[in-house]
């Protein structure tokens, strides 16, 4: 895909930048940074607390979130790592019992 200037608002301010992602993943991340902004999808949010602070915190949040979920994932890898293992060893344990049967 080729890249193109993607542009949206967040506590009306405009942000701009060129990227070759699919509109559709462009919507859904702008939604997530929305949602954890609490910001509305149409009208922007009025707070005291500077757009930048929000932004970075909203980017914690999402960083903490990936960071759990890769935890998660990498231990689910090893779990299933093991059990691919033992899955294999139950094969040919079951394979030998089955020629011993056989003959």
């Amino acid at each position: 895909m080729e890249e193109r200037l993607i542009s949206f608002t967040l506590y009306g301010q405009e942000f701009s930048f060129y990227s070759d992602v699919p509109d559709d993943e462009v919507q859904e991340a702008v939604s997530i940074l929305r949602q954890e902004l609490d910001e509305p999808e149409e009208v922007g949010s009025t707070t005291t607390v500077p757009s930048s602070t929000l932004l970075v915190l909203a980017c914690l949040r999402i960083a903490a979130r990936h960071v759990s979920l890769k935890r998660d994932f990498d231990e689910f890898y090893a779990e299933r790592k093991k059990y691919k293992g033992s899955n294999e060893l139950i094969s040919a344990l079951i394979g030998r019992v089955s020629a011993a049967l056989n003959k």
